[in-house]
């Protein structure tokens, strides 16, 4: 009967610590050359979008601030108006006006209404790779919406509290964030190749490794002369077979 054994692999984590800490320089390089990459690609390649927001506010000049009734019928309105200010009408008037040249999906995946908690505010914000057509196409949002709401739900439309500016920074993307992010790819992924290299590497190198994977005990150790690689070495030993097999086939020939 054989005798089943199951090969358990031990991973010390010091041990790795010391493999990774001998291979820093290939940790750092890798590093820097995530940082690199990333920074490169996100200035040359991805293009800056700007963001520029207006403000409306619900509550007309006609309605009491003191009612409660009037309270919560702003709060109603302004659910309404968040959903009315991206329906189609809007955005097809918008486009029209300013003579876009895209679909009304793609300028509604561009702009984002919200309604900050508990007040009567909407905040509208459009993204744009042009920071001035940003602040025109959120102007005129704001425009458009205010008089088709009026004229669709007769009442008076809001009032608008504050109209876009031309931003002078792009809001994404953001150089340092994606710099960051191409770092640590870096350097996870040299660690992990370093580490996956190490695990793969059965070779025995040491004493300790006889001891560990064989369970012998070394009687001796052959060392190297002083300024002589394992290289030479083997190529010494190469040398040295060849000339006893040609010394015994001179002596088989002696012999014949």
């Amino acid at each position: 009967m054989y005798e089943e054994r199951n090969d358990e692999i031990e991973i010390d984590l010091r041990e790795l610590f010391y493999v990774l800490l001998s291979k820093i320089w290939i940790i750092i390089l890798a590093t820097a050359l995530g940082l690199g990459i990333a920074a490169v690609y996100t200035t040359a390649f991805v293009k800056p979008v700007y963001s520029s927001t207006s403000w409306m506010y619900v509550l007309s000049k006609s309605t009491s601030i003191t009612s409660l009734t009037d309270l919560q019928m702003g709060t109603s309105l302004t659910q309404d108006y968040q959903v009315f200010i991206t329906s189609r009408p809007v955005i097809d008037q918008v486009i029209d006006e300013l003579e876009l040249d895209m679909s009304t999906n793609e300028l509604i995946s561009n702009i984002t209404v919200e309604n900050p908690t508990n007040s009567r505010f909407l905040k509208i914000t459009v993204q744009n790779h042009d920071a001035r057509m940003a602040k025109t196409i959120v102007d005129r949002i704001s425009d458009v919406s205010k008089d088709q709401m009026g004229e669709i739900m007769e009442t008076q439309g809001p009032n608008i509290l504050d109209y876009g500016h031309i931003p002078e920074t792009p809001t994404s993307p953001s150089l340092t964030k994606n710099a960051m992010i191409g770092a640590v790819l870096g350097f996870v992924l040299a660690a992990a190749i370093i580490i996956v290299i190490y695990l793969m590497n059965d070779a025995i190198q040491t004493t300790e490794d006889v001891e560990k994977y064989l369970g012998m005990n070394t009687l001796g150790l052959i060392p190297l002369e002083e300024g002589v690689s394992k290289r030479s070495t083997r190529g010494h030993d190469r040398d040295a077979a060849r000339v006893h097999k040609q010394k015994r086939k001179d002596s088989k020939k002696k012999k014949a």
